[in-house]
Formats: C-alpha cells, structure tokens, sequence
C-alpha cells in the first residue's frame, strides 16, 4: 500500500492563501504604497484589457453581420461575448496580484 507523504501544509488551500497574504504583506512593508503614478497605469491597463475584447467582439459581429447580410443578428452577441471574454479576463488580472 502506497502512502501519501506529501506534506499537507503545502497542498492545504488555507495555508497556501495565507502563506501568498504574508509574502503579500512583507512586500508591502519593505516598498510601501505604490505611487499615484503606477495606480493610474493600472487602472489604464484594466481599461484596455475590458475594452479590446468587447470592441473586437462588435468589429467581428459587424463583420459577419456586413458579409452575410443579415442586419445586427451578429452584432449583439459578439459584443456581449467580448464583453463576457474582457470581464472575465479583468477579473483575472485582478486576482492575479
């Protein structure tokens, strides 16, 4: 019988949140705030990564829409697809830090 000799601090999810929160932390108090500068790029880099996506969506919909000839049919779920794409994908980004 094989046992399992992982260690379970290192593959328990509320060791491992709380371990990245303290690394988190310690950075923090080693390099302080960020400036208003670098607050500002990041909300400009949120910006870009929900907007391209919601606007190729569109583009593409309106493509499809202009070469089958068939009005707005599908524009609108192309757009709500780059919406969902960018949402998700700023959600991440959020997350990741």
């Amino acid at each position: 019988m094989s046992e399992d000799r992982s260690d379970p601090a290192e593959t328990d999810p509320l060791i491992v949140k709380i371990r990245k929160h303290r690394s988190h932390h310690e950075q923090w108090l080693r390099e302080g705030d960020m400036s208003v500068g670098r607050r500002l790029a990041q909300i400009g880099v949120l910006g870009w990564i929900f907007v391209v996506p919601t606007l190729a969506g569109l583009f593409f919909g309106r493509w499809v829409d202009a070469r089958f000839q068939t009005g707005i049919f599908w524009s609108a779920p192309m757009l709500l697809l780059g919406l969902c794409i960018g949402g998700w994908t700023a959600w991440k980004w959020m997350n990741a830090r």
